[in-house]
């Protein structure tokens, strides 16, 4: 907007496009009027037509102008718009100027930079910048002596591109009813097509009279199945939606029960009354450390009046199997106080921060229900040594955790916490430390008396003969866990069940015990004459050393029934559990692993022997090396280890070497010089194997004394 003042008229205020249109309007009317008979050009009347015909048109009423005379208004006409009278246009099309150029100008003003020439008092022969086609504003405002618009003024650099328009070339208005293209679309898109009625596609199909009820009636049945198709697809779209809101819902039920986002598990008590110290076997010395905690939690007051505190965590070490989760249930059994049980892996999950968690969740619940005790089981799995690693950056957090929870700022009193391990030195050394896991308790395996309760305990269970004596294979079962015996006493019934008895015998515990050392029988193979002959000599020649050897262990049986890895095999069974050992009882190993080479040497020549020695030869060398380099039982080296032979000089390795080879050499004599003078017995009982293939101590003592056998 701009004002135009005059002295003529009160002062009238217009925008300027419509001042520029009026004006262009008035030198048309102006043109006209001073020649009358004179008409202008046709084709210059369209273009100035054309070129106005969006523009409203103005009167001197309109403008406030009416008083104005002709003369006066001419004047005005000639003085404002001097240049649009011009016809001729300056050309663009010269080579030296481009179609886009680039300026950098640096002016007072934006409307300086925006339109190439200055807008304050500007005179006729006033410079004009950047422009060389005349705008009509400009043309306006050249002539003008008075500009009575205040502009800011402001320094500024500005990089302008714009395109050079051509000489005659004018951007075409766009009339007042234009509509974009998008919006015809979307004007347009409810207008389906128009439908055309049956009738009329007969006529437009030219179908004859006769046939326009088959065609009728073809049409009506295409469009029935074309609904019926089409309810198909819409039910079966329906089903398929139905069975994806369906399996979406199962999702996030699942997901919300997954820690991220259900928040902590709920942990609850177990009560164990019905195990206690009676059910756990074969560890008296572990159940007496822990009587101690049981009393504790039945009359805390016994401990505390006196000052007394209980160790807070009970750390039991021992291999698997030898009964450390009884242990800890029997301890809240024993105390009938509530029971926490949780695994190492428990606390190991994929969310960062949910191990620590379901730390503070389970002792937070323990405190509640206090006197209780938590038990946990692997801990090795949670409690491992703190280390950095990349890949699990926030592994440390459940152990910390778990260490602030047990010895912190916040007591637990009322809690015992025990924990399992088959790893201790794997665990951190901050969980050990005295305040945290203050006891340790080591849960071993059984010695042969415990061995004896575990399998009465579990025998008990079972229908078995009552001339069975537990004691017998607990004997020959030295190295096995509780578990382990759990297990040879459910393979005794198994066997028993599946041979049709009615209950288990000494026999049936037998064969479970060799499956479990040696594995199952071997029955399907077939071994030639020659190859089982070997075999029952070989066996027979363990069994005769055996026996006559003063230290040697008592013969349990002897058979040349495949089993695993073995063609056959002799076991011995201790009378006793071997705490120590004598130079004696290793020397009389030794004999007795080399009898079975001394047989097939004896019987079959130097040049029959086979390789079913080597695992006799491997135990009797390491016999013979413990006792050079770490007994001490060597006159040469006397009494000195030697851990690492690496690390000793040649001579002193030669020694070694030289002693052991001693050893075996004077076992193998031995073993020959009994063999030699007990040939008789010798061959009675590799007979009696090749007939019975299995015999037990009663039975190979009676054929070593020249007795008949029972026919079995």
């Amino acid at each position: 907007m701009f004002s135009l003042s005059t002295t003529v008229q009160p002062q009238v205020t217009v925008p300027l496009s419509h001042l520029i249109n009026a004006l262009h309007s008035l030198k048309s009317s102006v043109g006209s009027s001073s020649s009358a008979t004179a008409k202008p050009p046709q084709k210059q009347h369209a273009s100035e037509q054309d070129l106005h015909s969006n523009e409203p048109t103005w009167s001197l009423r309109d403008l406030g102008l009416s008083d104005l005379g002709m003369r006066q208004l001419d004047e005005i006409v000639s003085g404002v718009l001097p240049r649009l009278s011009q016809q001729g246009v300056p050309s663009s099309s010269s080579p030296s100027q481009k179609a886009w150029r680039t300026s950098h100008l640096s002016s007072q003003s934006f409307f300086h930079n925006k339109h190439g020439f200055f807008g304050g008092k500007i005179g006729i022969d006033s410079p004009v910048f950047c422009r060389q086609i005349p705008s009509p504003l400009q043309s306006i405002f050249t002539e003008l002596h008075y500009w009575p618009v205040w502009v800011q003024s402001r320094g500024f650099k500005t990089l302008r591109k714009h395109k050079r328009l051509q000489a005659g070339f004018e951007r075409p208005m766009e009339p007042d009813g234009f509509t974009p293209s998008f919006m015809k679309g979307l004007l347009t898109r409810d207008k389906g097509m128009e439908v055309e009625t049956l009738d009329k596609l007969l006529k437009s199909k030219n179908i004859p009279d006769g046939q326009q009820d088959s065609f009728k009636t073809g049409f009506a049945e295409g469009f029935l199945k074309s609904q019926a198709l089409t309810q198909r697809k819409q039910d079966s779209l329906r089903r398929t939606r139905f069975i994806l809101l369906v399996l979406l819902l199962v999702g996030l039920y699942g997901l919300s029960k997954t820690p991220f986002l259900s928040g902590l598990d709920s942990v609850d008590p177990v009560q164990m009354k019905n195990v206690t110290f009676e059910h756990v076997k074969g560890v008296e010395e572990a159940k007496n450390e822990l009587q101690e905690v049981v009393e504790f939690l039945r009359s805390p007051e016994k401990f505390t009046i006196l000052g007394g505190r209980l160790p807070k965590g009970i750390l039991l070490v021992g291999p698997p199997g030898t009964g450390k989760t009884l242990l800890a249930r029997a301890v809240a059994g024993e105390a009938d106080v509530p029971f926490y049980y949780a695994t190492g892996s428990e606390f190991d999950e994929m969310f960062v921060g949910v191990g620590a968690s379901r730390i503070r969740n389970l002792f937070r619940e323990a405190k509640a229900n206090a006197p209780c005790v938590i038990f946990i089981d692997e801990l090795d799995s949670v409690g491992g040594k703190r280390i950095e690693s990349p890949m699990h950056p926030y592994s440390r957090q459940t152990i910390n955790q778990l260490l602030a929870e047990m010895d912190g700022f916040k007591p637990n009193e009322g809690v015992i916490i025990i924990g399992a391990t088959n790893f201790p030195e794997a665990l951190d050394n901050a969980l050990i430390r005295p305040g945290r896991f203050d006891m340790q308790v080591t849960v071993s395996k059984p010695d042969v008396k415990g061995r004896t309760e575990i399998l009465n305990w579990y025998l008990r269970k079972i229908k078995v003969d009552p001339d069975i004596e537990a004691g017998i294979i607990a004997r020959g079962t030295v190295g096995f866990s509780g578990a382990d015996l759990e297990n040879l006493v459910n393979q005794a019934a198994l066997k028993a069940a599946v041979d049709g008895k009615n209950m288990v015998t000494l026999k049936e515990l037998e064969f479970a015990k060799d499956k479990i050392l040696m594995g199952p029988e071997r029955r399907s193979v077939e071994i030639d004459k020659k190859n089982k002959e070997i075999t029952a000599y070989h066996e027979s020649g363990h069994a005769i050393v055996a026996y006559y050897t003063k230290d040697a262990m008592p013969i349990n049986k002897a058979t040349i029934m495949p089993r695993g890895p073995s063609l056959g095999h002799v076991s011995m069974l201790p009378e006793d559990d071997r705490w120590s050992e004598t130079r004696a009882q290793l020397l009389a190993q030794m004999d007795v692993s080399m009898g079975g080479r001394v047989a097939e040497e004896i019987i079959f020549g130097n040049e029959f022997i086979t390789t079913g020695a080597s695992s006799d030869f491997d135990a009797a060398t390491k016999i013979a090396r413990m006792m050079v380099t770490r007994f001490g039982m060597c006159e040469r080296l006397g009494v000195m280890t030697y851990a690492d032979q690496t690390k000793q000089s040649p001579e002193t390795q030669a020694a070694i070497e030289h002693e052991v080879r001693i050893l075996l050499k004077d076992s193998y004599e031995r073993a020959r010089a009994l063999l030699k003078s007990h040939a008789k017995e010798h061959k009675n009982l590799a007979t009696a194997l090749l007939q019975y293939e299995t015999l037990d101590a009663k039975e190979i003592k009676m054929v070593l004394e020249g007795k008949a056998l029972e026919i079995r």
